[in-house]
């Protein structure tokens, strides 16, 4: 039996740089990747992480001469020598090399780039939670690999998807798309039971998967989580789902009781406030239907004036308006703090342009009020409508007898 040769590795040695250069054998000419700027930052940060394959450069007679070429790892040479020209690291600096003799120096650079497996995005995923479990913040690991912030939640969200359900993604079940779909309810049952009943299902599109999990949940841009308001929702145990990678306004309020007895709450608290302005009585509903006003009579009141001093802060408010938009005429946008400052003088002229009406004595004695929430979100209150059983009525007599039935009369308003 012939003995089997046993390989020797190449040679790994400690290089100066000023040693170092550039070989036209490297065949990697399109750049791609991240710059050379952010890989000098990772080096500086981490130092180099793995060798430079060298090829010591021969003289005439085949001696070598003391200078080594790269044919691969220039990303890494243009890197170490941005580093040398920003004077971060000595240009004498000793750089680790595999040093190559045999075969041909396109073969090396070929064999690097040709060889070297691409990291699974289900392998990053779970690199940026070890490291977020280790105490790093978004924000440093962010730092750590050029990206934004953002970027690391969104890989947060997709390393805590069911385990089962990254099974099938390493196994190519699920597409990355499907698998975002699933990051917008963290609960892994929920999640699985989902999966599951794609399997029987025609459609496993990612709206679909979304569409499931958020069974029964109830948009932040409904009208009643815009009553509530989401922060108040959240203080009270409620939970939100969103979705990091689409746009989801605001995401899904996942428990819809919790909401609703906020709602009845907030309304019942409101109408308490507009019963004590006097009415005769006050209904209240998230929604009142079409034409519930019908047939009712509307007394109307007169809007309270502004006082001297709302007056004064009125005219106050539109001269610093007027100001400020005079003074940015022609500017193609707004600088943030103008702009909000104008969004802040516009609330509160509406706020003080919105006069309170007071109405008299007696049509508070016979109409009420429905209490409700408009589309936007807003309260609404319409005051003034007199049902048909509250109208006065008249008794009218003829001249010799009674009459034996009163006749209402309307009240003109």
């Amino acid at each position: 039996m012939t003995k089997q040769q046993k390989i020797t590795l190449s040679a790994s040695r400690d290089i100066p740089f000023n040693k170092l250069m550039l070989s036209q054998s490297n065949v990697r000419h399109v750049k791609a990747g991240v710059s050379i700027e952010e890989l000098a930052e990772d080096i500086a940060r981490r130092t180099l992480l793995s060798s430079i394959t060298v090829r010591p450069v021969l003289d005439d007679n085949g001696a070598e001469t003391g200078m080594y070429t790269i044919p691969a790892g220039g990303r890494r040479f243009r890197a170490l020598e941005l580093l040398v020209k920003q004077k971060r690291m000595n240009k004498t600096a000793l750089v680790p090399c595999i040093v190559r003799t045999d075969g041909l120096a396109e073969e090396d650079s070929l064999a690097e780039n040709v060889q070297r497996a691409p990291l699974h995005p289900l392998d990053q995923f779970r690199a940026f939670q070890a490291m977020r479990e280790k105490g790093r913040t978004e924000e440093e690991i962010a730092a750590a690999f050029f990206v934004s912030a953002s970027v690391v939640k969104q890989r947060l969200k997709l390393a805590a998807v069911s385990p089962s359900l990254h099974d099938a993604y390493a196994e190519e079940e699920m597409t990355l798309d499907q698998l975002m779909a699933f990051t917008v309810n963290p609960d892994h049952a929920r999640q699985e039971q989902v999966w599951e009943a794609l399997q029987r299902h025609y459609s496993r599109q990612p709206y679909e998967i979304r569409r499931m999990l958020t069974e029964g949940a109830v948009r932040a841009s409904d009208k009643r989580a815009q009553f509530v308001g989401l922060d108040d929702y959240v203080e009270a145990g409620g939970e939100i789902l969103r979705d990091l990678f689409q746009q989801d306004d605001g995401g899904w309020l996942q428990d819809a009781a919790l909401l609703d007895v906020m709602v009845r709450e907030k309304l019942a608290e409101e109408a308490e406030a507009i019963r004590a302005e006097g009415w005769n009585w006050v209904e209240v509903d998230t929604e009142f239907p079409y034409g519930h006003t019908f047939g009712m009579r509307r007394v109307h009141g007169e809007a309270v004036p502004m006082t001297c001093e709302e007056a004064a802060s009125y005219q106050s408010l539109k001269a610093e308006y007027d100001a400020l938009e005079a003074e940015h005429a022609e500017a193609d946008e707004l600088p943030e703090n103008v702009d909000a400052r104008l969004g802040e003088i516009e609330e509160a002229m509406e706020a003080l342009e919105a006069r309170p009406i007071r109405f008299e004595s007696e049509d508070l004695a016979l109409a009420g009020a429905f209490v409700s929430i408009d589309s936007s979100g807003r309260l609404r209150v319409e005051r003034g409508y007199v049902r048909a059983e509250d109208e006065p009525v008249e008794e009218v007599e003829e001249v010799g007898e009674v009459a034996s039935d009163p006749v209402p009369v309307a009240r003109i308003s």
